[in-house]
């Protein structure tokens, strides 16, 4: 989905849902959580940072330019003996000669050199090197974006999930107080015996201890959901009643593993890496050629010195000025084996990237199999849990009028609305899965991104209120 396409769908969502009523929803809660997670912003921060490898390996192909300089002062005092003929001979006549010689001196002195590069062919290995480095950090990146599509769309409807879950329970629990109450007072009049009081109040204690638990289960989704964002949620979008289950598209399963095979992200990531290691064997592999290098070089030297030399006192000032074109070529004869040993042990580097790209296309591959089997899987049982919810609805009210009329008991009562109230959970839950297995099949096939979130986005029409599960004081 291209820039204008992804306006038009969030700006699509966020008005149908405002349409609803004012709720968080699944688009507003990925913008905040790309804005805050850590983790996202990390791997923007190291995309960054990989990008600056081409610039610097392209950098050394370019003159590299130098300069030196100093200013100093210096004072050198020297004394020295040494035999002198005075006179010639034969015999000459030699002499022991002392002299004594003192400099005081202020220079200055300063070097420019230039180096070109002619050849050097671990430099342009690096440079390639580096073509695959950023490529790399781009597909890192990407897959640290879909992995955030992700863990929103899997955080947000758990929560959903736990609310739904939490909802079921406390109903429960007011029916089973009433089944209580209801048990108590046909006790005390003599229609039921004890047991019948006792397995109510058994299934009141169950009950409560449900409801407990669900509201724990809310509060670690609440905290999940908070972790990505920042922020608590009061109220959050659910999918209406008429939520579409669409099948896949394409329809295939093949179709599916073909495209993960090609657009995985973490297949593109671990090709990449044998593409890195084949250029690190080639950079260990120039260590045996030679390079060869143009280096220009202009020095410039001043001096002013005063020299005292067996008393005799006067000026010794000198300056010199050297400029140097050479073309120098560097030979690696022997490095103790060091060379081949580099080579070697980058060989077996590129031998382990190449049994991780086999590990990462069997991974994705199992992951879409997986994935679409799971949309499959959860789209038919979303039908039939919808099912169940009505028949289980149908069947509490029959055995309830049983119960009024004496051919059913406490014990029928209470499994009957047991079985209601897990196909009631069960059929909240499986709706959340098929959205995320959704989700999950696209991430596996490597196209998932923003756009998909908000078209599920519009699915969520039913604003609901995210109680507050923590305990009363």
């Amino acid at each position: 989905m291209n820039k204008k396409s992804f306006v038009l769908a969030c700006g699509v969502a966020l008005t149908l849902s405002g349409m609803v009523a004012r709720s968080e929803n699944l688009l507003e809660v990925y913008q905040a959580a790309a804005k805050s997670d850590p983790t996202i912003l990390e791997a923007q921060a190291r995309r960054l940072a990989a990008l600056e490898a081409k610039p610097q390996a392209r950098g050394v192909l370019f003159p590299q330019i130098n300069f030196t300089g100093s200013l100093a002062t210096r004072n050198t005092d020297s004394n020295a003996t040494f035999t002198q003929a005075v006179e010639p001979g034969p015999p000459p006549v030699i002499a022991i000669v002392q002299n004594s010689q003192t400099t005081n001196s202020d220079y200055w002195t300063y070097q420019g050199q230039v180096t070109q590069t002619v050849f050097d062919w671990g430099q342009w290995q690096t440079l390639q090197r580096a073509s695959s480095e950023v490529a790399l950090a781009e597909a890192n990146y990407r897959a640290a974006e879909q992995d955030l599509l992700v863990r929103v769309a899997g955080r947000y409807f758990d929560v959903l999930a736990a609310e739904d879950t939490l909802s079921a329970a406390e109903a429960t629990l007011q029916a089973v107080t009433r089944q209580l109450e209801q048990a108590e007072k046909r006790f005390e009049v003599g229609l039921i015996a004890i047991t019948d009081v006792q397995e109510a109040r058994a299934a009141h204690d169950s009950a409560t201890a449900g409801v407990i638990a669900a509201k724990r289960s809310l509060a670690t989704a609440m905290e999940f959901l908070r972790e990505l964002t920042g922020e608590a949620y009061q109220s959050l979008s659910k999918p209406g009643d008429d939520m579409p289950l669409d099948q896949p598209q394409p329809a295939g399963e093949d179709d599916w593993v073909a495209k993960s095979t090609n657009q995985n992200l973490n297949v593109i990531a671990a090709r990449l890496d044998v593409d890195i290691a084949g250029r690190n064997v080639k950079i260990a592999e120039s260590g045996h050629m030679p390079t060869l290098q143009i280096v220009g070089t202009y020095n410039k030297y001043d001096s002013t010195a005063t020299q005292t030399n067996n008393g005799l006192k006067g000026p010794a000032d000198s300056n010199q000025t050297q400029d140097q074109i050479a073309l120098q070529m560097t030979l690696p004869v022997f490095s103790g084996g060091v060379t081949q040993s580099q080579v070697r042990q980058q060989v077996y580097l590129r031998r382990a990237a190449q049994e991780r790209l086999e590990g990462a296309l069997r991974t994705a591959e199992r992951a879409t199999r997986d994935s679409y089997l799971g949309v499959l899987a959860e789209k038919a049982r979303v039908t039939a849990l919808k099912q169940a919810v009505k028949s289980n609805q149908t069947a509490l009210e029959a055995t309830e009028a049983g119960f009024d009329v004496g051919t059913r008991t406490t014990v029928d009562v209470l499994d009957a609305r047991r079985r209601l109230f897990e196909a009631e959970r069960d059929y909240a839950r499986s709706r959340y899965d098929y959205l995320i297995n959704v989700v999950n099949l696209k991430s596996a096939a490597g196209v998932l991104a923003p756009g998909d979130l908000a078209n599920i986005n519009t699915m969520l029409t039913t604003p609901t209120d995210i109680k507050d599960p923590r305990p009363k004081n």
